[in-house]
């Protein structure tokens, strides 16, 4: 991980700490957030101030009722690279609907009281509940559907899904059925479309008048990496249904599952060496043993109510984070632009995915088991605590009882889960998420406008509308 963190960026906080206590009126519980000066601290900062995952210090996010009761082993602060932007402006709050997936409608507006009905999970667990959101005059801004963030690259991607399916498919049919029932479950194909929006945006600043083939070979290398990890997941978490349906070693065994996997980690690889650009190597050869990493640490992390936020970003980073920030830095790379760009692309993808696993984490509690394609509340049932457990410890001590069991003892679960939505970690998870989608669209600053980028930046906002 050393080596991919190295290439990063340091961001710099734009604005002093006076400015910065003043515009996050959000984090006003603290009360010593408002006198801490923000610092850019490069990738080897020493763990105080702000970190490599960006956004606030974890201190922020305490309650000035007391110290947290859970040990912070990162030091004071969230690691090394990074800053909170806060001249960007706070990302809207905006409402989801599925009625107008496919149409442009504007939403604004900030939570007001209320509620919606409680939704059970499949065991009968109460989830907990989610705030509707109401215009109260903020500006309003275009939600752009999924179908029109992708508009610039529609072609791009079906032409990708054809070469990948005679790519898997002349080497072996049942690898490639295993492969398919991925393909096939409904997959948004966000990494690829991510890696053509970025070559296209980049192609079009470095003069070019079309992508390369490199761009093209690069997004089918991270459709195979991407695929072959969730056949691995699937079994190390042993998942029987993904995005609705069966998984891969449900359907064909879990011997089946796990060489399906290698298989696409050792073609990805192949065609991988073959792009002939060391530096690009070296960046997706690190996702693959970030996610090596990353399972391990969740592994030797299960019910540990001491794990620190610094961990948990870390752990979401080499899950998550890390290919979409290796393939859109790739893509930049491809195109031949300056090295700052690389970087802010590379930043890009690094705090969206940090966004993008961090809304998926709050969904487990807020999510019915239909809409989510698993068992909700799966996560805190197995025993891996994501933001807003992490938070919620902070003000719930009885939640530490809880999860220390393991939930052994009948209505355990069901009890934790609404200590972690009366300890606000929900609310503070949608923060914590919302800071890095500012981040992320800070970075698309230094792309041309164009529908290429707004594409990028609607991206951003259709990640953290899903947690409204």
């Amino acid at each position: 991980m050393a080596a991919v963190m190295a290439s990063m960026p340091n961001s710099l906080c734009r604005r002093g700490a006076e400015s910065c206590s003043a515009c996050c009126q959000t984090y006003s519980s603290s009360s010593s957030f408002s006198s801490r000066s923000f610092q850019a601290r490069g990738i080897t900062g020493t763990g105080q101030g702000l970190g490599k995952y960006g956004g606030l210090k974890v201190d922020a996010f305490k309650s000035a009722a007391g110290p947290s009761t859970k040990g912070d082993k990162s030091g004071a602060g969230m690691g090394n690279s990074g800053a909170l932007n806060v001249q960007q402006q706070a990302i809207p709050s905006m409402t989801s609907s599925s009625s107008t997936e496919n149409s442009m409608t504007t939403h604004a507006g900030q939570t007001t009281p209320g509620s919606v009905p409680v939704v059970p999970d499949i065991s009968g667990i109460n989830l907990v509940q989610v705030e509707p959101r109401t215009p109260n005059g903020r500006e309003a801004r275009t939600r752009m559907s999924l179908n029109a963030i992708l508009a610039p690259v529609a072609d791009d991607l079906k032409v990708m899904n054809e070469n990948l399916q005679k790519i898997v498919g002349e080497e072996n049919p049942l690898l490639m059925a295993a492969a398919d029932q991925i393909f096939s479950a409904g997959g948004k194909r966000l990494r690829p479309a991510m890696v053509f929006l970025v070559s296209r945006a980049t192609a079009l600043l470095a003069g070019l008048d079309s992508m390369r083939p490199q761009h093209w070979r690069l997004a089918q290398v991270i459709e195979m990496i991407h695929t072959a990890s969730l056949m691995h997941d699937d079994v190390l978490d042993d998942s029987d249904r993904r995005r609705g349906k069966k998984t891969v070693h449900t359907m064909f065994g879990t011997r089946v599952a796990i060489l399906a996997g290698d298989f696409l980690f050792a073609q990805s690889s192949w065609y991988l060496a073959n792009l002939d650009n060391m530096e690009v190597m070296k960046l997706i050869s690190q996702v693959i043993k970030d996610f090596a990493r990353g399972e391990i640490k969740q592994a030797t992390n299960l019910f540990n109510c001491d794990l620190s936020l610094e961990e948990y970003l870390d752990k979401s980073y080499c899950k998550t984070a890390s290919l979409i920030a290796a393939s859109t830095k790739s893509a930049a790379i491809f195109s031949g632009v300056s090295q700052t760009v690389c970087d802010k692309m590379y930043d890009y993808g690094l705090q969206l995915g940090l966004a993008f696993q961090i809304v998926d984490d709050i969904l487990d509690f807020t999510q019915t088991s239909e809409q989510l394609g698993k068992p909700a509340g799966s996560d805190l049932a197995g025993g891996n605590l994501t933001a807003p457990v992490l938070f919620a410890l902070e003000q719930e001590t009885g939640l530490r009882d809880l999860i220390g069991c393991e939930f052994t003892e009948e209505g355990s679960l069901e009890a934790a889960i609404d200590l972690v939505a009366r300890g606000g970690g929900i609310q503070k998870a949608r923060q914590l998420a919302q800071e890095k989608g500012n981040l992320a669209l800070k970075d698309l600053e230094c792309l041309p406008q164009g529908p290429v980028r707004q594409s990028l930046e609607g991206m951003v906002y259709y990640v953290l509308e899903r947690i409204y």
